[in-house]
């Protein structure tokens, strides 16, 4: 499959292209780490990446990018550009949670994860919680919807195995099990997701039609009553 990815759900901007002929593959790809200037970077890291591999986007198979969660700001950045892309190609669009693409990145840097722990990538939500989601640690398939939880909620998942955790949050994730009696360990706390791993997960994900955002909680921030400015 020939694909475009990206993702721009949390503190990196990253865009890829994977090429497949059934043979040979060819893989190009982007990444920057930064908390803000996505909306301004992933288009120009987009026509990069297609520039090097030397294809146009509508000759390619699918758009795949991470649908959440993620900063609100983020999200909707990678849900925008992948919607206009697909109008304009008429390309299928698959997806995943950002937090899948972050399980198969720490797979691949760590070179697998423990077959007996429950592998749960972690993320720090800020507010006392964290976004969560738990993987099987051979195939890395989800085991469970991503969901925003505090951390003793998210310690308790995956009950009569030790938990594997990753990501910003899962340190406040291992310390909450370590209350309640369950053996946790946490690695890599500047886990991002990464286009490269989407781009080699799109085959086996399924298409998104509509394309919707996953935030999982509303906006930290509210609009305030009353305050609205009068219409001219």
């Amino acid at each position: 499959m020939n694909v475009l990815a990206f993702d721009t759900c949390f503190g990196a901007c990253s865009a890829a292209v994977l090429l497949q002929d059934g043979v040979e593959e060819r893989l190009i790809w982007r990444y920057e780490e930064m908390t803000t200037g996505q909306a301004e970077r992933l288009i120009p890291m987009i026509g990069e990446v297609l520039q090097e591999v030397g294809r146009k986007l509508q000759s390619l198979d699918a758009i795949v990018v991470t649908e959440g969660p993620g900063t609100f700001t983020g999200t909707r950045i990678g849900i925008a550009a992948a919607r206009g892309f697909a109008l304009a190609s008429k390309l299928p669009i698959r997806a995943t949670t950002s937090l899948h693409v972050m399980a198969h990145r720490a797979a691949r840097e760590l070179g697998g994860v423990p077959a007996d722990h429950g592998l749960a990538v972690c993320v720090d939500a800020r507010a006392g919680q964290v976004f969560v989601q738990l993987f099987e640690p051979t195939s890395v398939e989800p085991l469970n919807e991503a969901a925003v939880l505090a951390p003793e909620a998210a310690a308790g998942l995956s009950p009569g195995q030790p938990l594997f955790c990753v990501g910003s949050g899962a340190a406040i994730v291992a310390e909450a099990a370590a209350r309640l009696g369950r053996s946790a360990s946490s690695q890599l706390p500047k886990l991002q997701p990464d286009a490269r791993d989407l781009a080699r997960m799109a085959a086996t994900l399924a298409v998104r039609s509509p394309l919707v955002p996953l935030y999982l909680r509303p906006p930290d921030a509210k609009p305030q009553i009353g305050k609205s400015l009068p219409r001219a």
